[in-house]
């Protein structure tokens, strides 16, 4: 279990590449069941966020508020995928308590008798995961792969301590504690998008061109960590905050220099690897947005929703669907839904921004976001559904470098 999880951040290579023992029948992967929860619960919650804020739906009132908006995307969605995605092959008592835990804890956004048990259920259900994960990385070798243990361990500390705005009014702290959680969660997509989207290129351009591609760029890497886990803090007092934009600046624009010795104009025959290319752009766009907001004061929801729609919504759609898919012994680029969904996404983060500045018009966009996001999720429902169908039932086959 171990090796499986670690192994594959510790030595810089694609979980596809790593030839998995085969789990025993009685422990099955998480994925199978936090994939399409993640996806339907992404496309429900921001229609029902829209309810609960501008048309007074009364049993969302835990809901009518950006900040409790932003809590249920990212620690309730955002979780839920990351679950998925590290936790491996569980028991099925273990996996049955995590996934009621979870399903339980998003009952917490109604207006009904048992919401401090939704509640409950919300903080054991972050505290578990902690839990499990974070062990698992402090043994790693390369102080860049233990750096996901005390993240890990702080998105997990911030779902909790978030879930106490429920019974607590609008504080002075909320905003700037979302603004962190966010964050956080960039820091960890811009690590992890790296492990992932490196060794495949890699193992694209081997294979069809014979040729060695950039990998993890670890010196990049080592900067992109210690440039976004410093901004975080400096950001917090007003006199560093121009500091802080620097150093958001420079990551960003290293982002666009690790996309581009990735070499995507040579994976024009791989859809999939251009999809997690963009949306790691997504990232460094996002980044570049942020700087300005902290060297020129103006909204920042602006680059917090480039991080949640374009990056989030693009990176992590493309990786479920690619794991579910090589595990189900397929090509991931015979999935026809990864550039509609890229194109999606894109447009919801567009009209997203625009909606700042749309007018009188400014709900009618909001809504045309939401709804194509929505869309966006419910296609990937529907194909993760369709390749977990057609899982072989035998013991699965180690996939080559590249695929």
């Amino acid at each position: 279990m171990f090796r499986l999880i670690v192994k594959p951040f510790a030595q810089g290579i694609g979980a596809e590449k790593v030839s998995a023992p085969h789990p025993r029948p009685s422990r099955r992967p998480a994925w199978r069941w936090f994939f399409p929860l993640a996806a339907l619960h992404a496309a429900l919650m921001v229609p029902l966020s829209l309810f609960a804020l501008y048309h007074g739906w009364g049993i969302l009132s835990q809901l009518a508020s950006p900040a409790a908006h932003a809590r249920e995307l990212l620690f309730g969605f955002a979780l839920a995928v990351i679950a998925g995605y590290l936790l491996g092959p569980l028991s099925q008592r273990q996996q049955a308590g995590l996934v009621g835990l979870w399903l339980v804890g998003r009952l917490g956004i109604l207006e009904w008798p048992g919401s401090m048990l939704a509640t409950l259920a919300d903080a054991l259900f972050a505290l578990w995961l902690a839990g499990l994960l974070v062990p698992r990385f402090l043994a790693a070798k390369k102080w860049r792969n233990r750096v996901l243990s005390p993240l890990l361990a702080l998105i997990c500390l911030l779902a909790v301590v978030t879930l106490t705005w429920r019974y607590l009014d609008d504080m002075p702290t909320t905003a700037p504690l979302m603004h962190q959680s966010v964050l956080w969660l960039v820091l960890l997509m811009t690590f992890m998008g790296g492990r992932i989207i490196s060794p495949a290129v890699n193992g694209y351009l081997l294979s069809r061109y014979r040729m060695v591609g950039a990998g993890v760029q670890p010196r990049v890497e080592s900067a992109l960590i210690g440039l976004l886990g410093l901004a975080p803090f400096l950001m917090l007092w007003g006199a560093l905050r121009p500091l802080a934009a620097g150093l958001v600046l420079a990551a960003g624009l290293l982002v666009l220099w690790r996309i581009v010795r990735w070499e995507p104009g040579l994976c024009r025959e791989r859809p999939d690897l251009l999809v997690l290319m963009l949306g790691y752009t997504w990232l460094g766009i996002g980044l570049l947005l942020l700087a300005r907001t902290w060297w020129v004061p103006s909204h920042a929801s602006s680059a917090l929703h480039v991080f949640t729609i374009g990056a989030l919504g693009t990176l992590s759609s493309t990786i479920m669907l690619r794991h579910v898919i090589l595990r189900a012994r397929q090509r991931p680029e015979s999935e026809r839904a990864l550039v509609p969904l890229a194109g999606l996404f894109a447009t919801a983060a567009i009209l997203r921004l625009w909606a700042l500045d749309a007018g009188s018009g400014w709900l009618v966009v909001l809504w045309c976001s939401a709804l194509l996001w929505s869309l966006a999720w419910l296609l990937v429902a529907w194909r993760l559904c369709y390749w977990l169908a057609q899982m072989p039932a035998g013991r699965p086959v180690p996939t080559r470098p590249g695929n």
